[in-house]
């Protein structure tokens, strides 16, 4: 049987999965393109073996979507209860404020969800949702590099970047790693966001567009001759190969042959992928792709389903881009509501969708999907001392993310922070804490993951890092 075929008689056998298990740890299944890790990964049986990463771009609001906090909404209109000046963006504490939106217990696991994100509220039984994140910096730009690559500066690879060095990829048609941005704009630092970093360049993530043409480029502008362009293939090729031994195998050049090798071979799939004419009315009405508020992240979440199928082993979205006027991402300096009621009723449906059509296509047992953001909002709003204004400011000291899928215990909280929300006080966790955690849901021990550069073996995790054992099954 061929390799598609072999993964699907092992998802749906049990005696299959066994046997899958038992090649993975002899080394015996390899993925169709490798990764490079010195210490070959896995190093253990994975939980998950790709995974979804969904950013939200601007900083959600933790005591406005995940964590509920009664003694926030005893408090509002009073002042902060501290005598430490809190460390904000832009200097101003004004009084405490209530969510803007109910919170209410979901299924059967009673975690608490507002009604900001009525339609991820109903799969409330499948998230595991950390409360006690914390960051290093409330600035946007580096806060975000810091999601990402566990660094503040930039030239750090990405977790993409890293997943697709360590494991590769199961397809050798698309890139392990594609990066799905929000179809208004790009993220603040655009391309850093999915930098290979010091890592070999074909470990860059790859962007795809879930509006109009997905990659720029990928076919030549006017008709070309089969014998004509087989032929021009060939002379390249021979002239690439020769430059590469006359250049000691220069990485940059490698990495670009590769990058027309692959495609070539992206010119039959990446269409494929990206068309979504053939999914049934039914599941793209689930994804809200006949409705305009929803369509386009609808688009990029059904698009990433369809990329992971297809042995993608990392997609990440964007939900928000940079820092304009009118606001396209969840900075909610000047009203909280009109801001979150904007970019939820975006996501909302789409990444409830994600999760119910992962579920039920068997993948989400063997898949992660990762909510984050960079930071979160203060308790207090952003105004006056004596006034409790309708915006809150960027909060480095705690804040929420969710994860979901393989080798987690659903519906289940953990950590938390202070009785209104502002501080992690009960089992922080830091980016190379997360990081740490989801590389260890995919096999991989994130010490053992490294590269040699500039004297220094690197690693996603700096020197630091702890995998967060409360959270997996």
């Amino acid at each position: 049987m061929d390799r598609r075929e072999f993964f699907s008689w092992v998802r749906n056998g049990l005696g299959g999965a066994a046997l899958a298990e038992l090649m993975l740890r002899e080394r015996i299944v390899q993925a169709a393109v490798p990764g490079e890790s010195v210490s070959p990964c896995p190093h253990f049986a994975p939980k998950a073996t790709r995974a979804i990463h969904i950013c939200l771009v601007g900083a959600l609001s933790q005591v406005d979507s995940f964590d509920y906090k009664p003694g926030l909404i005893e408090a509002h209109g009073k002042a902060l209860p501290s005598t430490e000046r809190p460390d904000v963006f832009f200097g101003q504490v004004g009084r405490l404020r209530r969510p803007d939106w109910e919170f209410h217990q979901r299924g059967q696991s009673g975690l608490w969800v507002s009604d900001l994100f009525p339609e991820i509220a109903t799969v409330a039984d499948e998230l595991t949702v950390i409360h006690s994140m914390f960051a290093e910096t409330s600035n946007h730009t580096p806060a975000t590099f810091q999601q990402n690559s566990g660094f503040r500066l930039n030239g750090f690879p990405t977790l993409g970047a890293w997943m697709s060095y360590g494991l590769g990829s199961e397809a050798d048609d698309l890139p392990a790693f594609v990066v799905i941005p929000d179809a208004r704009e790009r993220p603040p630092g655009g391309t850093i966001n999915w930098t290979n970093g010091f890592l070999p360049a074909r470990h860059q993530g790859v962007v795809i567009r879930s509006n109009g043409p997905p990659i720029d480029d990928l076919f030549p502008a006017r008709p070309i001759a089969p014998d004509a362009e087989a032929a021009a293939r060939s002379l390249a090729a021979a002239m690439n190969h020769q430059h590469l031994r006359d250049h000691d195998n220069d990485d940059m050049l490698a990495a670009r042959v590769r990058g027309y090798e692959l495609a070539a071979r992206m010119q039959l799939a990446v269409p494929e992928v990206a068309d979504l004419q053939g999914e049934p009315a039914k599941t793209q009405a689930l994804y809200g792709l006949d409705r305009p508020e929803t369509a386009d992240f609808g688009r990029s979440c059904l698009i990433a389903r369809r990329l992971l199928e297809r042995g993608v082993r990392f997609v990440q979205l964007f939900s928000g881009g940079t820092f304009g006027s009118p606001r396209r991402n969840w900075d909610g300096h000047e009203d909280m509501k009109q801001n979150h009621s904007q970019e939820a009723l975006r996501i909302d449906r789409p990444v409830a969708a994600l999760i119910q059509d992962l579920r039920r296509r068997g993948l989400l047992d063997d898949t992660l999907v990762l909510f984050t953001t960079e930071f979160g909002r203060t308790p207090f709003t952003q105004s006056a001392s004596d006034v409790v204004g309708k915006g809150r400011d960027h909060n480095q000291n705690g804040f929420s993310v969710w994860m979901a899928g393989a080798g987690l215990k659903h519906g289940f909280a953990y950590g938390s922070t202070d009785d209104i929300g502002w501080k992690a006080v009960e089992n922080p966790v830091h980016w190379h804490d997360f990081h740490a955690t989801v590389l260890q849901l995919l096999g991989v021990d994130h010490e053992r993951l490294t590269y040699y550069h500039n004297g220094i073996q690197r690693r996603l995790t700096n020197v630091h890092g702890n995998v967060i054992r409360g959270i997996l099954a």
